[in-house]
């Protein structure tokens, strides 16, 4: 990829993973949608990240509805991704088909940006057996696709190993923020420096770490405070994933357009931490790794698969309440809103297919039972 076209790329990038809904919490409301996107596109900001699975290619709609429908097709990036675990792909056909749906759902006529989703050691044998990585190929020569690369969730020596036996990669995307920096699950650091030895530049996801840092632990958002009382929580994490070399740009899953406004506010004129606000971070580090939580980001993954149809990500949101702000009665409220017409974290049966496919490789079985034994009534 272009070295001054990486350059030159907006810094934030707009994620339509977590898209404002209507009131039946199901749809998403594209008049509000579009004000966003609007608002995006005015400040000079160009790329849109979307997948075929995120909310049941709802997300993909909203971004023809809201962007493609209404804005020129050379005034903005588009992003999607094609995910081998996606219910109802069982073969070659039904993985290579997803980018002719993306297409007819987005009506974006190519795509800048085409992804192969979540890429993880146990996904690997999957992309190979489905001939995904000549896919790609071949659909950037016929011009359906700009770029091609991979978002990915697993531990360094696979990046580096897929990024070996496939070095035509142009980008890679991966989940970059200040919480898990040094994380045994995530290990941010080492990942982003595979992938500069590799020369591959770095789009990255849950920058916030799925609004958590948005929202950080007492001791942390004094630290931020003191260090600069006008700075959002959200914006700090941000500028760190920014400010780390050889970014292509930072998605932000922004839901109102408070959040919209609050990171336009500094990645308009992006300016990279100083010297003392990386000191600051260092200690705010420092304090997350004495605080236990559950390192959820509310991908939703683990969802589709499960059998009882439990709301896990909802669920672990509640108990982390309790764990990192000590709110155990408002976890409580929260986790019987979020279970009274789904099943609760006890209805489990242990079957492990949520673990199967969870980026972050999280015990989930384990924090169901805790969250069962802490919030049920």
């Amino acid at each position: 990829m272009d070295k001054v076209f990486v350059e030159n790329m907006p810094k934030l990038g707009f994620g339509l993973m977590r898209l404002p809904k209507l009131e039946d919490g199901v749809h998403i409301d594209i008049e509000y949608t579009s004000r966003m996107v609007d608002l995006f596109l005015e400040a000079g900001m160009k790329y849109f990240d979307t997948a075929y699975v995120y909310d049941g290619g709802l997300s993909e709609e909203a971004a023809r509805a809201a962007l493609v429908e209404r804005h020129p097709r050379d005034s903005f990036y588009l992003a999607t991704k094609l995910n081998v675990t996606a219910q109802g792909c069982v073969d070659e056909a039904t993985a290579k088909k997803q980018l002719e749906i993306s297409l007819q759902r987005t009506g974006a006529g190519y795509f800048d940006f085409y992804l192969l989703h979540a890429l993880s050691a146990d996904r690997l044998a999957a992309n190979e057996k489905y001939h995904l990585w000549e896919f790609v190929k071949e659909m950037k020569e016929k011009g359906r696709i700009r770029h091609y690369g991979f978002s990915f969730h697993d531990k360094p020596e696979i990046l580096d190993q897929i990024l070996t036996e496939h070095p035509d990669v142009e980008f890679v995307q991966l989940q970059i923020n200040y919480a898990d920096w040094e994380s045994f699950n995530v290990q941010s650091r080492a990942c982003l420096e595979v992938a500069r030895k590799h020369g591959k530049p770095v789009v990255v996801m849950e920058p916030v770490k799925g609004g958590t840092l948005a929202a950080p632990p007492e001791k942390i958002a004094q630290l931020l405070r003191e260090a600069n009382s006008s700075a959002s929580p959200a914006s700090w994490a941000i500028r760190f994933a920014a400010s780390q070399e050889g970014i292509l740009t930072v998605l932000s899953g922004m839901s109102n357009l408070e959040q919209m406004e609050d990171n336009l506010s500094y990645m308009k004129t992006f300016q990279p931490l100083n010297e003392e606000e990386n000191a600051v971070l260092k200690e705010a580090m420092k304090v997350l790794t004495q605080i236990r939580q559950i390192p959820c980001t509310s991908c939703h993954y683990c969802t589709p698969g499960c059998p009882m149809e439990i709301p896990i990500p909802e669920i672990f949101s509640s108990l982390n309440l309790d764990l990192i702000y000590g709110q155990r009665e408002n976890a409580v409220r929260q986790y019987s809103w979020h279970t009274g017409n789904k099943s609760k974290a006890s209805a489990c049966i242990q079957c492990g297919q949520c673990e199967s496919v969870c980026p972050q490789h999280i015990e989930i079985i384990s924090w169901l039972e805790e969250c069962a034994r802490t919030l049920e009534k």
